[in-house]
């Protein structure tokens, strides 16, 4: 009975700490959906005090959502673009703005299919080519940029299909349903297996992870932390375990 009574006082301990911990809504790009569930749960583990809620999407879209009011503390976005943005609706907090992570593009096709360069793309085995919206994807204004570097925009643009955000790209290609597309090299590992990187793309710009503290946020002080956090050499370890490199100084 005494290590009931025991056992059930520290159940109503731990249910009354889970429930006096402070929310905050971090809204970050679809392309972190991994990293940021385990950065998450590590920065809890260390911040118990504090529960961080994901919500994940196209980085324009987390900004529109902002914008009408949509509760969120932390803004993490795909590229410098869409924080910009934010910026200069006044939505974030300028100074706590910084860059935390830097990805790279690749080209995947499906898992078993020929091994293909940018290059290749004109080729009509390549019926359909997944890439990101971009007029409101980041990584589909990457791949716009790196094709037309590449002088193939305007040749491939009957055959490109447009996904809502880099993830949907992912699942195009691992499905079959598109032959070849262009994603950030960490979201190769989310389609366990079913497909693989084929060739480095080179975009014109560093392709940069911007986070700031939401203007709005209720809990400011919460947000601030997490955003420090992220900075930290614990963060930065999950980070890179998922593929993400540190930004260049």
């Amino acid at each position: 009975m005494a290590l009931l009574r025991t056992c059930a006082a520290l159940s109503l301990l731990a249910l009354a700490s889970s429930a006096s911990a402070t929310e905050i809504v971090l809204s970050a790009a679809a392309s972190l959906s991994s990293a940021m569930r385990d950065l998450v749960a590590a920065h809890a583990r260390e911040n118990p005090q504090t529960r961080v809620l994901v919500n994940t999407g196209a980085s324009d879209v987390l900004v529109a959502q902002i914008a009408k009011g949509a509760p969120a503390d932390v803004l993490a976005t795909a590229d410098e673009d869409s924080m910009d943005r934010a910026q200069r609706q006044g939505l974030v907090v300028a100074a706590t703005r910084h860059a935390f992570a830097r990805n790279r593009l690749v080209l995947i096709v499906p898992a078993g299919r020929t091994t293909a360069r940018l290059a290749d793309l004109r080729s009509p085995r390549f019926v359909r080519i997944a890439v990101g919206n971009p007029a409101s994807v980041p990584a589909g204004r990457y791949a716009r940029a790196a094709l037309e570097r590449a002088g193939l925009w305007n040749d491939l643009a009957p055959r490109l299909v447009f996904g809502e955000n880099v993830r949907q790209v992912l699942d195009y290609v691992a499905r079959g349903e598109a032959d070849a597309g262009l994603v950030y090299a960490t979201d190769v590992d989310a389609a366990g297996g079913r497909v693989h990187a084929v060739d480095d793309v080179a975009v014109p710009q560093p392709i940069l992870y911007p986070v700031a503290v939401v203007g709005s946020s209720a809990h400011p002080d919460e947000a601030r932390a997490f955003v420090r956090y992220l900075e930290g050499p614990a963060a930065r370890a999950i980070l890179a375990r998922h593929g993400f490199a540190l930004p260049e100084p």
